[in-house]
């Protein structure tokens, strides 16, 4: 990765008409608007609205595990109600995100479910772990938990879907 450009400093001396006072004067010069310094994720609308789409399909994910996780933990134990209700919030997200978040993403459908679904059970692998955690040691009730654990683990999950499943 190389690093980014800096501002240029510029450097010089002025002396006033009756040459009775000298100022050394400093400016700094921004890099060129098209330089990579200057192309940050605020200064480009898609990548913003990309990452808007991307968290309204998480925050309805969200919704969707915790509304199935509700539904589920009075049919089972809260372990597997936990895993049904991931799967299928899960499977939504990569419906979503195929679709409206990453439109243009280089790859096949098929080859981008596999990787997502790699990063989804290892996100589900981090959750249970949390959740258990939260539940039995922490004496946390089990929504609370499990709220905590999705919140816990989505930036781990954002980051490698972004990256490697919807990569180009």
């Amino acid at each position: 990765m190389s690093a980014p450009l800096r501002a240029e400093r510029i450097e010089h001396i002025e002396t006033d008409l009756h040459g009775s006072m000298t100022v050394r004067v400093i400016t700094y010069q921004p890099p060129p608007a098209s330089s990579p310094a200057a192309a940050s994720p605020a200064a480009r609308p898609a990548d913003v609205w990309q990452l808007v789409r991307f968290c309204c399909v998480g925050g309805s994910g969200y919704v969707l595990n915790l509304v199935s996780f509700r539904a589920a933990d009075a049919l089972m134990p809260y372990v597997p109600a936990f895993a049904i209700a991931f799967v299928l919030a899960a499977l939504s997200n990569f419906a979503w995100n195929r679709l409206w978040t990453f439109p243009g993403a280089a790859g096949r459908p098929h080859h981008q479910l596999a990787r997502f679904l790699t990063v989804s059970a290892a996100a589900l692998a981090l959750d249970l772990l949390l959740l258990s955690s939260l539940v039995e040691w922490g004496s946390l009730a089990k929504l609370p938990a499990a709220a905590v654990a999705i919140a816990a683990v989505t930036p781990v999950s954002f980051l490698a879907n972004k990256h490697w499943s919807f990569g180009r």
